[in-house]
């Protein structure tokens, strides 16, 4: 990911690369836009729209189950060397509680536990215009070595 590659921990900077690289990426085609980020959360949204509905009008929980994943796997980068370790994706664990047919949702993913070897997050999926959880994740990285 060239994005963490570059930006440190300096937030701004975080968010600028996260708009530049989202061009043929999942973030991209459905407007995954980086709101926050610090060194023990992450905030993401996306409209939701005919790109993100299933075929009832209803927000896809896969759409939401990408969110919560991208919100996790690109805070599992801050403060790392890229050029020593990738975060790999090993564990991904939802429940859908509620549904949206419009508006906003966006996803806060803060640390649960960071580890040498892996990180595990939490990520709420929320409905911007009412406040409501849709959905409660959790994600897990393993820092695998890019060197021997």
């Amino acid at each position: 990911m060239t994005l963490a590659l570059s930006a440190g921990t300096d937030s701004e900077r975080w968010i600028e690369l996260f708009d530049q690289s989202r061009e043929f990426t999942a973030a991209g085609a459905h407007d995954v836009r980086l709101v926050d980020i610090d060194a023990d959360r992450a905030v993401l949204e996306m409209p939701i729209g005919d790109h993100a509905r299933q075929p009832y009008g209803l927000l896809h929980g896969g759409v939401s189950m990408m969110l919560a994943e991208s919100a996790a796997s690109m805070h599992s980068c801050w403060g790392v060397d890229l050029t020593e370790v990738a975060p790999v994706g090993v564990e991904i664990n939802g429940s859908h509680l509620s549904s949206a047919r419009e508006g906003t949702v966006r996803a806060v993913c803060t640390v649960i536990k960071r580890g040498e070897t892996m990180i595990r997050h939490h990520v709420e999926i929320i409905h911007v215009d009412s406040g409501r959880l849709l959905s409660d994740v959790r994600v897990t990285n393993f820092y695998k070595r890019l060197r021997s």
